[in-house]
């Protein structure tokens, strides 16, 4: 990889990360909870990526571990999510 190409990766992951974290920061306590719910459900994108990126012929055993990692996580940040949409709402449902 070029080095002007991986500093222009850098500089995107770094501006993402701190776009996301200015995002995040600003929303209100009360929407966090269904935001974030409803945003990990787009986490399943991921996971598609990852599987897609892991199993391409070409790359090194380390990329392949890596996909495997971003499957895992995805994984749990997908489960995590409608498991807390569906706790939220069963607070909602009548007795």
């Amino acid at each position: 990889m070029e080095s002007s190409t991986f500093i222009f990766l850098l500089y995107i992951l770094i501006l993402s990360a701190v776009m996301g974290f200015e995002l995040i920061s600003k929303v209100p306590p009360t929407l966090h909870t269904p935001l974030m719910s409803g945003s990990n459900a787009i986490s399943g994108i991921a996971i598609v990526g990852a599987i897609l990126a892991s199993n391409i012929q070409g790359y090194g055993s380390l990329s392949k571990w890596f996909g495997i990692v971003a499957i895992v996580l995805a994984t749990i940040n997908v489960v995590g999510g409608y498991a807390v949409t569906s706790r939220m709402l069963k607070m909602f449902k009548k007795k």
